[in-house]
């Protein structure tokens, strides 16, 4: 325990004076008990960055197949070829999803999916353009970086090339998915098949030199330990320092229901609230950290916006990756419950687009309006 008080007092001299933290400053964190004194640090982090706000936006979720040549071991949405839940969405399908985004006020749309065996590249950027040509004013947030590299290795063009053809098609950004750990040790378990970390840095780090801006994210709570998910962090944040192209980090809590890990349980709100803090204080060139509250739950997500967090996703409608996986939460939460959660947690509500740009509605209408700020981020970023 002494050690710990110890510990944590010269972390917190260092958050205090904007140092960066090392990695094995996180891995005092992780084996800290002090829920609290973490959570204090990161929400000290979190109210420099972004001060009382709380961002959310309106989105919807589509995943076009859910046909995999992977077998990851922690993912309950694939399917094979003949089995008798999989799917394709066809050009219809789509378009009826973006109208119906687009009815409902939707500004972004984010797409990911399984990688079937006998679809090609065309198939993708298709849906990447039918869906900007029935909703133009729809951001398309799409396709992890596993995606983008496995585009590239079937067409036999380089990744830049690749993401060239999307971003003409109208992709806007890319998520975070398909990080999950980047440690070797647990990489090689888990989805050792897809694509590698140097990898999936790289489609990030190509996809920043031609403009694009992308989210991170790391799936915790299975088989990880302490010491794989600060080398993450750490590895995330040298990217970061590189290109400067990440907007927002999310760490995505494990559901193990009907996957092939299902005799792990979940991780518990403490690991939840713990990882958001440590991740919060370790990314400190990052602008923006997510609740999720599609994998959290409502209350959790809520809780984490006092404990680093200050963005708790959207409207989510349609989702369907981790709803396979168990989650119990609801496919869709509306504005006002929204704007409600984020306000009982002592925070100001602010719709965001994408790019973090405050969205303004009006006569039915919405515009985006500049870029919020965050201007202690260059004290933070030692570049």
């Amino acid at each position: 325990m002494a050690d710990d008080v110890a510990r944590l007092k010269v972390i917190r001299e260092k958050v205090e004076a904007g140092q960066r933290l090392s990695f094995e400053d996180g891995l005092a964190m992780e084996e800290s008990h002090d829920l609290f004194e973490l959570g204090s640090l990161a929400n000290l982090v979190r109210e420099r960055l972004n001060g009382d706000l709380g961002f959310y936006n309106v989105n919807t979720h589509i995943n076009p197949t859910n046909v995999c040549v992977y077998t990851c071991d922690f993912c309950a949405f694939r399917a094979d070829l003949g089995e008798a839940k999989a799917y394709v969405m066809d050009r219809d399908q789509v378009i009826e999803r973006a109208r119906q985004a687009a009815s409902r006020g939707a500004t972004e749309m984010h797409i990911v999916g399984g990688l079937h065996h006998k679809l090609k590249l065309d198939y993708y950027i298709d849906v990447v353009r039918w869906i900007k040509e029935t909703a133009p004013e729809i951001h398309v947030k799409a396709y992890t970086a596993v995606e983008i590299e496995y585009f590239s290795k079937i067409t036999r063009v380089s990744t830049e090339e690749v993401l060239k053809r999307l971003i003409d098609a109208g992709l806007g950004s890319l998520p975070g998915g398909g990080a999950e750990i980047f440690h070797l040790e647990v990489r090689e378990k888990v989805c050792g098949a897809k694509a590698s970390t140097e990898q999936w840095l790289d489609v990030h780090r190509t996809a920043h030199r031609l403009g694009l801006h992308s989210n991170a994210t790391m799936l915790y709570g299975h088989i990880d330990r302490p010491l794989h998910r600060i080398d993450h962090l750490v590895r995330l944040r040298e990217l970061q320092d590189e290109t400067g192209g990440f907007q927002t980090f999310i760490p995505l809590a494990f559901h193990p229901d009907n996957s092939e890990m299902s005799e792990i349980p979940k991780p518990s709100g403490m690991m939840d609230l713990k990882t958001m803090a440590i991740s919060r204080l370790m990314l400190d060139n990052f602008p923006h950290i997510k609740a999720y509250w599609v994998m959290l739950g409502l209350k959790t997500a809520q809780i984490a916006l006092s404990f680093g967090a200050d963005d708790i996703d959207g409207t989510v409608v349609h989702e369907k990756i981790y709803h396979e996986a168990g989650a119990e939460t609801p496919q869709e939460v509306v504005v006002d419950e929204i704007r409600r959660l984020i306000t009982e947690a002592g925070r100001v509500p602010v719709e965001r687009d994408t790019l973090y740009r405050q969205v303004n509605r009006g006569d039915g209408r919405w515009t985006s309006g500049e870029r919020i700020a965050t201007p202690a981020l260059a004290v933070l970023n030692p570049r």
